[in-house]
């Protein structure tokens, strides 16, 4: 298990595991007052989280699937990358994608992190590309069923 360390300048719990096989860590609006999302209106709410991940890490913010179903909340920069090297406030972008504005409380979980392992590529400029089956198909180019 890799160790990342975590200030906590909020008042909320740090965000923890849900269940011994869970992706994603909650994380929680660190605010003093609710604040009342409008239909279509995105922003970027507090965590009081700072942290610093491993070199060939990063932390993916994402959306809680309740929230998305039950009304329309999502992370606006889906999945939003917190880079190793980034040392300010953790930030939920949040936008209310429904018709009816949306209270966020103090405390609130509103999205979600799943710590991932990535590696840099290094990029090799060719004159072409090798052939394959699907070749440029684009979007739906492999159906539907």
């Amino acid at each position: 298990m890799v160790k990342v360390k975590i200030v906590n300048k909020g008042r909320q719990q740090l965000p923890a595991y849900a269940t011994s096989q869970s992706a994603g860590m909650d994380l929680r609006a660190n605010i003093e007052t609710s604040v009342e999302l409008q239909p279509l209106e995105r922003r970027l709410i507090p965590t009081g989280l700072f942290m610093a991940l491993p070199e060939g890490f990063e932390a993916q913010v994402r959306p809680r699937s309740g929230l998305a179903l039950k009304h329309g909340i999502t992370v606006l920069n889906t999945p939003g990358t917190i880079d190793a090297d980034y040392r300010g406030e953790v930030g939920v972008v949040l936008v209310n994608l429904s018709n009816t504005p949306f209270t966020i409380e103090p405390g609130e979980r509103i999205a979600q992190m799943v710590i991932a392992k990535y590696e840099q590529a290094e990029l090799v400029e060719v004159e072409e590309l090798d052939e394959t089956e699907r070749g440029a198909g684009g979007y739906g180019h492999s159906g539907t069923k």
